[in-house]
C-alpha cells in the first residue's frame, strides 16, 4: 500500500475536520461564557468542555475538590463526568457532595460510567453511583473502557447489562445511554454495529491519534453519520499532559484542537483552580483551529505518534479489567 506524502495526510486529517463546520455552526453562547454544543440526537445542549471525574478525585483535600467544583458550574461548566470505579468511588462521592452542599444537582448534567457487563453487575454499579452521587437519577449512563472482544456481546446477551440500562432508564434513573473506551476503534465498531441507537460515544481525540489506530477517522465518521453526540477525551494524552510535557505543546492549543473536531464536549482533567481557569478561558474564547496550525501540529505529533506510546491507553490495560478478570478466574 502507498503511504501516504505529508500533505496527502494532512489533506485526509482536514478533510474529517471539516466535519466539524456543522457542530461549530450549531455552537452557542451561553450567559455564563461557556458556549454549548448539542449532545447529538438528546436534544440536550452541554458545555463544550466537561469536568473529568478521575483527576476531580486524584484532588488531594476534598473541601478543595468541591470549591473547584463550585467553580466551574458557576463560570458555566456544567457538564460532569465520573464512573464507578474512579478512585474506588471516592470521585463519585465529592461529586455528590458538591452538587448537595451547594443545590447545584439541576445546573449540572451528569454522566457517570458502568463497568459490569452483566444485569448483576451493572444494577449495583447503577445504585452505588445513584447512592454516592446522591441523585435518583443520572443524565448519561456509559458502558465504560470497552476494550475487550466479548464486550459488545456481553452487554448485549439476555442478561447483559444494556439489559440493565433499559430497565433504568424506563424507571427515570437513567436518561441516556452510550460507551466509552480508548484501546482499540474497532472495539468502538463493534459496538456500533449492534442494534441499538446509542446516544453517545466517548473517544480519545487529540494530535497523536490522527497517526495511530484513529478514532477520529475511522469512528468519528460514524457517529456524525449517524447522528451520535461525541464526548472527546485525552486531548493532552493522559492524566499529567504528556503531550504537554514530552512535546512542548501548550494545553489550550492541544484542547482548541480537539474542539475543532465535531465532537459535542471534551473531557477535561482538572486538579487544580489554576487548570479550572485555564480550560474556562480557553473555552470562552474558543476558536478552531486553521489549516496551517492543524498542519503544523500534526507534523510535530508524527514522530512520536508512530508506536503509540505516548498513548499508553492503546497499548496497555485500562479500564473496566478487574471485571473481566474476575470472569475469568
Amino acid at each position: 500500500m502507498r503511504q501516504l506524502s505529508r500533505r496527502e495526510f494532512v489533506s485526509s486529517v482536514l478533510a474529517g475536520l471539516a466535519m466539524g463546520r456543522t457542530m461549530l455552526q450549531a455552537q452557542e453562547p451561553s450567559p455564563l461564557g461557556i458556549p454549548t454544543r448539542p449532545l447529538g440526537k438528546t436534544g440536550q445542549r452541554v458545555s463544550i468542555i466537561c469536568l473529568g471525574g478521575w483527576d476531580i478525585g486524584a484532588v488531594r483535600e476534598d473541601k478543595e475538590a468541591i470549591a473547584i467544583m463550585h467553580e466551574a458550574v458557576d463560570n458555566g461548566l456544567t457538564f460532569f463526568d465520573n464512573c464507578w470505579d474512579y478512585h474506588r468511588g471516592r470521585s463519585e462521592e465529592l461529586m455528590g457532595r458538591a452538587m448537595a452542599e451547594g443545590k447545584y444537582r439541576h445546573k449540572v448534567f451528569l454522566m457517570t460510567k458502568v463497568c459490569g457487563r452483566d444485569y448483576k453487575t451493572a444494577r449495583q454499579n447503577l445504585e452505588d453511583s445513584l447512592r454516592r452521587l446522591r441523585t435518583d437519577y443520572i443524565d448519561l449512563w456509559q458502558f465504560h473502557g470497552i476494550r475487550w472482544d466479548d464486550d459488545p456481546d456481553l452487554i448485549f446477551a439476555e442478561n447483559g447489562a444494556l439489559r440493565c440500562a433499559l430497565e433504568a432508564q424506563k424507571e427515570g434513573k437513567v436518561r441516556f445511554i452510550g460507551f466509552t473506551g480508548h484501546q482499540n476503534p474497532r472495539f468502538h465498531l463493534a459496538m456500533l454495529k449492534k442494534p441499538y441507537e446509542w446516544a453517545t460515544v466517548q473517544m480519545p481525540t487529540n494530535v497523536l491519534d490522527a497517526h495511530y489506530e484513529s478514532f477520529q477517522k475511522q469512528v468519528l465518521p460514524v457517529c456524525v453519520e449517524r447522528g451520535i453526540g461525541v464526548i472527546g477525551m485525552k486531548a493532552l494524552c493522559s492524566q499529567g499532559g504528556r503531550l504537554v510535557r514530552e512535546l512542548g505543546l501548550p494545553a489550550p492549543l492541544l484542547r482548541r484542537y480537539a474542539l475543532s473536531l465535531p465532537i459535542a464536549s471534551l473531557v477535561c482533567g482538572i486538579q487544580s483552580r489554576e487548570n479550572l481557569r485555564q480550560d474556562i478561558e480557553m473555552a470562552r474564547n474558543f476558536r478552531p483551529l486553521s489549516e496551517e496550525e492543524i498542519g503544523e501540529l500534526l507534523a510535530k505529533a508524527a514522530g512520536p505518534a508512530a508506536s503509540g506510546q505516548i498513548e499508553q491507553y492503546k497499548v496497555g490495560n485500562y479500564g473496566c479489567d478487574w471485571w473481566h478478570n474476575l470472569q475469568r478466574t
